[in-house]
């Protein structure tokens, strides 16, 4: 079976390199805050085009923190997408505030800026675009009507670390921007882990200090705050993986291009498309099938595996029955919740799997 994702063979062929470094970890001791985490804050926030990172437990807590230093909070509103996963509106309604969501661009899948301005109330407080599958939303609107109205921009980079919008990397616009480590992520590690970037130095001050119990001296706690601090272990095995980064992007890149050619004009398939100016660095290759449910168990047959990322969209989940919201009120994330298919994507994936997935799929897709 042809993977989702191949993280296995990404520890085998860095094995050496992440042993040596989570030993040196785990000899020094500093397992809280510890060397290792210093220096992945000040690398990644530098590969961000940023001058701050606070490196956290997850990247829920990246968006929480991130909103909490916003002084979000009860009766404030923040705009989103609801074609996305819970956690990010799972941060906003921890802080008693209200998601307010915002259809997508039915060939990004990401949130519509055309469609933002319209949603934009006295109680809003912050734009929340999430930059899915790894590419970039159309930030100048975003960050014009911000500006317009006074608000502020938290960007949801967990697909997406290193994609480039016209230049600039995401996390680096809006005031704030959250990272995901989490394994399967293009940047992953061993567990949970998180990071808020940004180039504003009250906002990332703010975060560095609730990350810890609220306080910025020990034992001094000024407001309530949480205990979500990236392990030193972790931090020693992203910084052996962050040294490929760049080439990983490359491959995943290459391979998304390849399924793109190989895959064009093949009957009942939508591909996704990459808008101008921008650095996709696909987390997932997505596209768009109908009878998805039948597609995926002729994949599955032939020994392809494939996901859905996501298949219910935030407005219609149970967690958000109280804002009563119905089908049809954002139609197109309904629509890529019923077709938005995932296929194999991970930088080792050689020319022949890709050539076995590109075959199933077109077999499957025009299987009547």
């Amino acid at each position: 079976m042809i993977p989702l994702v191949d993280l296995k063979l990404q520890y085998q062929l860095h094995k050496a390199e992440i042993d040596a470094a989570m030993q040196q970890s785990a000899a020094a001791a500093a397992y809280i805050l510890g060397p290792n985490v210093k220096a992945l804050e000040a690398d990644l926030a530098a590969y961000c085009q940023c001058s701050h990172g606070v490196g956290v437990a997850n990247c829920t807590d990246a968006l929480h923190l991130s909103l909490r230093a916003m002084g979000i909070g009860p009766g404030d509103e923040v705009i989103t997408t609801p074609f996305t996963f819970v956690a990010t509106t799972e941060a906003i309604g921890i802080l008693g505030a209200t998601p307010v969501f915002v259809d997508i661009v039915p060939e990004t899948f990401n949130l519509d800026a055309a469609l933002l301005e319209a949603a934009v109330t006295p109680r809003t407080r912050v734009i929340l675009p999430v930059h899915l599958y790894g590419q970039p939303c159309e930030m100048d609107p975003i960050l014009d009507i911000a500006h317009r109205h006074g608000l502020r921009v938290v960007e949801d980079c967990a697909q997406a670390i290193g994609a480039t919008y016209r230049g600039r990397k995401v996390g680096s616009m809006g005031d704030l921007g959250c990272l995901s480590f989490f394994p399967s992520k293009n940047l992953g590690c061993f567990g949970d882990g998180g990071m808020v970037v940004s180039n504003d130095a009250e906002a990332a001050a703010h975060v560095e200090m609730l990350r810890r119990h609220g306080g910025k001296v020990k034992y001094h706690h000024s407001e309530i705050g949480l205990n979500s601090r990236l392990d030193d272990l972790q931090a020693a095995i992203l910084r052996v993986k962050f040294r490929y980064l760049e080439e990983w992007h490359d491959a995943r890149r290459r391979h998304a291009a390849r399924y793109t050619e190989l895959l064009q004009g093949a009957p009942g398939i939508v591909l996704p498309i990459e808008i101008d100016d921008v650095r996709a660095v696909y987390h997932q290759y997505t596209v768009r099938v109908q009878d998805r449910k039948a597609v995926q168990a002729r994949l599955a047959e032939a020994g392809v595996s494939s996901f859905v990322y996501y298949p219910v969209p935030l407005h219609l989940q149970e967690v958000h029955a109280a804002l009563g919201h119905s089908r049809g009120d954002f139609p197109h994330a309904e629509a890529a919740a019923d077709e938005a298919l995932s296929l194999p994507m991970f930088p080792e994936m050689t020319e022949e799997q890709q050539d076995q997935v590109v075959d199933a799929l077109r077999a499957a897709a025009a299987y009547r």
